[in-house]
């Protein structure tokens, strides 16, 4: 058993692929062993996490998400602690390896109840495991889930919290909040993106004694998607000048949103490009930055874009649809954020000149900026945010940041990757702005599309999550703490 954290290289596998996995493992076991194996790592986890912990509600569903919540109990009983097992299935109806561990813990004098322990001191969710559908509102089931979430004691879900989507995600209005959930044989895309984030806590993977009998599996299904792990140390080369370092120009920074552009800009800068260029769609155009003095401002004429890395759209403005066909049409990489990517859903000849485009490319859309990009509604975005990702990577034919949390970076071809970082912290203006430009600096400095991608999402969102906690996270400051370098210990540099 270990723990999935923001430094895991982990690959993520949806319903369909566990279904298999399961079957492939099952094969060279005795009947009934994983069932066993999991109820065992359960306990194993519950007492790890709450050792003075007397009275244990063990929550379980009708089919086998419910048998590892049967074995659970048996073994918590034998470890000294008091579990009170509730159950909405039935004997008659349940699978053979859930009735089987039933008559194990009625044996083994695992007491069951009708209602919920009056008091408790640690809950264990094994109502609905993966594929299960959303739970209704007006069901025991809900009645459950509400009285575990309005208690105050750690929570511990098998394999995923009850109610939400494996696959996506997304959670019922009636859904479990666990402070910690344990995967069993592998972790769900679901639990690191869309609502997953809140709903799961803590998440820990216990494959059950099967790593071998997977790794040597010929036929086993490949993963919906992964988290990437730490990304690799830069180490620059003592013999190189500013013009080897990449250079990033800034499209974008309409009458009264300069900010942004200069956002973007400064975030390449910090980030380690060589050179970076400004060019403000404002008729008013500031000259100088004098917090940063080494952005150079000029016309987007005047610049020799085909030799750069091109961040458009950033406080774009209308006007940014301007420069878009000659942007398109250049064999500049390109990241093309906010105002670009509006400006291109609403003209199906930009459209055509994106699809047709042969160099790197990246979309970060926010899920409007998606749905606006699909011709759909924000709330069909975040409902499979894997599967919209994936869409925009295929009709566009780019690399794609879908912000949010748990950012999905998807390309054709590619496993799509979930970002393990990030918080609230970053829904604050303009560090969207920062991020393309973090992107940016990443393609300049020769990096692929999908790698600047996953690591400068990376890199944003861990930031984010160890800010000072009294200091206040803006944009601007977050630009600032950009840098390409890490220090001694493999850890990303922060503020």
């Amino acid at each position: 058993m270990h723990l999935i954290n923001a430094s895991s290289a982990v690959s993520l596998y949806g319903v369909a692929a566990c279904r298999q996995i399961e079957h492939l493992v099952m094969r060279p076991l005795p009947a009934r062993t994983l069932m066993q194996r999991a109820g065992l790592a359960v306990a194993r986890l519950a007492l790890a996490l709450a050792p003075h912990a007397r009275v244990v509600w063990v929550a379980c569903g009708p089919g086998n998400n419910g048998g590892d919540g049967f074995e659970a109990a048996l073994h918590l009983l034998r470890m000294g602690k008091q579990p009170v097992v509730t159950w909405l299935g039935s004997l008659s109806a349940a699978p053979a390896d859930a009735a089987a561990a039933f008559e194990r813990a009625t044996s083994a004098g695992v007491p069951f109840a009708d209602h919920p322990p009056a008091q408790f001191d640690l809950a264990i969710d094994a109502m609905l495991g993966i594929g299960a559908k959303p739970v209704q509102s007006d069901s025991r089931m809900a009645d459950w889930i509400a009285c575990i979430n309005a208690s105050a004691v750690p929570v511990l879900a098998v394999d995923v919290p009850t109610g939400l989507n494996a696959d996506t995600g997304a959670a019922s209005p009636v859904c479990i909040t666990a402070t910690h959930t344990l995967c069993l044989l592998t972790p769900k895309p679901g639990l690191f993106t869309a609502q997953g984030r809140d709903a799961a806590g803590t998440v820990w993977l216990d494959m059950l004694g099967t790593a071998r009998t997977l790794a040597n599996a010929p036929d086993r299904p490949a993963p919906d998607a992964r988290l990437p792990g730490l990304p690799p140390g830069d180490t620059p080369r003592h013999d190189c000048h500013k013009g080897s370092l990449g250079d990033v120009a800034v499209v974008g920074g309409a009458s009264g949103m300069t900010g942004a552009a200069l956002l973007a800009a400064r975030a390449a800068l910090s980030g380690g490009a060589g050179r970076v260029y400004v060019c403000l769609q404002s008729p008013n155009a500031m000259t100088v930055d004098e917090q940063q003095p080494e952005l150079m401002f000029r016309s987007l004429e005047t610049l020799a874009t085909d030799t750069m890395t091109v961040v458009c759209g950033c406080g774009g403005g209308a006007a940014i649809a301007h420069c878009l066909p000659t942007l398109l049409a250049s064999p500049s990489p390109l990241v093309l954020d906010a105002d670009a990517l509006n400006a291109i859903a609403a003209d199906p000849a930009l459209q055509r000149l994106a699809c047709n485009r042969t160099a790197a490319t990246v979309m970060t859309p926010h899920p409007l900026e998606a749905a606006r990009l699909l011709a759909c509604h924000t709330a069909q975005v975040q409902a499979d945010r894997l599967a919209s990702a994936a869409q925009i990577a295929q009709r566009y034919g780019c690399t794609v940041v879908l912000k949010g949390s748990g950012s999905i970076i998807a390309q054709t071809g590619q496993t799509p990757v979930i970002c393990p970082t990030g918080c609230a912290r970053l829904a604050t203006a303009g560090t969207g702005d920062v991020l393309a430009g973090m992107i940016g600096c990443r393609l300049a400095g020769g990096q692929s599309a999908l790698d600047a991608a996953c690591w400068a999402v990376y890199q944003h969102g861990h930031l984010a999550d160890h800010w000072p906690a009294h200091t206040p996270l803006t944009a601007s400051a977050l630009a600032r703490a950009v840098t390409s370098q890490y220090n001694n210990n493999n850890k990303l540099n922060t503020p």
